[in-house]
């Protein structure tokens, strides 16, 4: 392996999103990720229809550049070769529930004879004790808890989730860097990350607001921001626009563009918190006046003033975009004989690149990784 973690060796324990992602992180950046699974392989391998070969779509996306070893944990001889693994390992990531980790003892305290600066994080939905602790957690669920879905969509709309997977992959993310400030603290022990604080955290000014001055949040027609206005999509004549103006001189700009100079002196139009004052007669006149013109008319007038502006687009033209070229973020994993293609690491490094190597085979590197353990 290449990249920044080189040398560093991860066990991971885990199945699905989260835990797998945290490692996908890892793996992207150099680190050796050692994929533990049971007999039946982790059960992302049998999500979703679309396959390239012999390799299932959805385990591909999270699990590129890592080495699969198949142990039965709940066995004596699967738990001897766990802690022959981990006894050079600088961290296990788990997301399985609480009771499971402590029962296959994938916790600090169960594996610190082997290792005793071994790093152990587990990835659960309330924490990995607690009267919550064996509470099923699924990504739905923690963004219903959170009241994520009460504050996304239409407000006329029933509550809606987010259009992916943003709590196992923001907590995927946390995990990884809690691991990783573990390790370069040089010492051992447990790290706790739960999916429930995750999402509270990234809640931060909304949650601020309601503490501080008990302030709920709303929701807001056409996604728009709670206190920058016009901060949200808009209708025009085809294609929706988004537009966020958060400084009164690209207001200015933007006002000239479409004609309305008036819009820079109106006490009502003029400043940032006039606009939020009189949010719907603002919002009605911009909606008025960009029904004139497409999206993407509207675009190619306010991009060069600087307006931060775009237009809505789809997931497979944001893929084959320019942009998404010129940033190399479409990769080809393995031999690209094997035609598998994925979303490459977003984060760059001046002096390294990536190596995205294929999904393992279950169980595809036994051999390797226990041959050279420790006994």
């Amino acid at each position: 392996m290449s990249g920044p973690l080189a040398g560093i060796r991860v066990v991971e324990v885990g199945h699905m999103l989260a835990g797998p992602y945290c490692g996908l992180v890892l793996a992207d950046l150099g680190a050796e990720i050692i994929k533990i699974e049971p007999p039946e392989g982790d059960i992302a391998r049998n999500i979703g229809p679309h396959r390239v070969g012999a390799h299932n779509a959805y385990f591909a996306s999270l699990n590129r550049s890592k080495k699969s070893v198949v142990l039965d944990l709940a066995s004596a001889e699967g738990q001897a070769a766990l802690g022959n693994i981990v006894a050079d390992a600088h961290a296990l990531v788990t997301n399985l529930r609480p009771s499971a980790i402590k029962k296959l003892g994938l916790t600090y305290e169960a594996l610190k004879a082997r290792n005793p600066r071994l790093v152990c994080v587990a990835l659960t939905g309330y924490g990995l004790d607690g009267p919550n602790a064996n509470r099923p957690a699924y990504d739905y669920v923690i963004q219903a808890m959170t009241g994520i879905m009460s504050l996304t969509g239409d407000p006329a709309a029933p509550p809606t989730k987010a259009g992916y997977s943003a709590v196992d992959n923001s907590a995927g993310l946390v995990a990884a860097v809690g691991l990783l400030a573990k390790i370069v603290q040089g010492k051992g022990g447990q790290v706790d990350v739960a999916m429930y604080d995750v999402m509270l955290s990234q809640l931060n000014y909304l949650a601020s607001a309601w503490l501080n001055a008990g302030q709920p949040p709303e929701r807001f027609a056409n996604s728009s921001h709670p206190y920058i206005v016009p901060a949200q999509i808009f209708p025009t004549s085809s294609g929706w626009l988004t537009l966020f103006i958060t400084h009164d001189q690209f207001w200015q700009k933007f006002a000239r563009e479409l004609g309305k100079d008036e819009w820079i002196t109106d006490p009502v139009f003029a400043t940032m918190a006039a606009r939020r004052q009189n949010r719907e007669r603002v919002l009605d006149a911009i909606t008025r006046t960009l029904a004139t013109d497409t999206a993407a008319n509207w675009l190619k007038r306010l991009e060069p003033l600087g307006v931060v502006v775009a237009e809505i687009g789809t997931l497979d033209a944001a893929l084959s975009s320019e942009l998404a070229a010129e940033r190399h973020l479409v990769v080809q994993l393995g031999d690209p004989g094997l035609g598998l293609r994925a979303v490459g690491s977003p984060i760059k490094f001046g002096d390294s690149s990536p190596r995205y190597g294929a999904p393992p085979l279950l169980d595809e590197h036994r051999e390797e990784i226990l041959r050279k353990c420790p006994a």
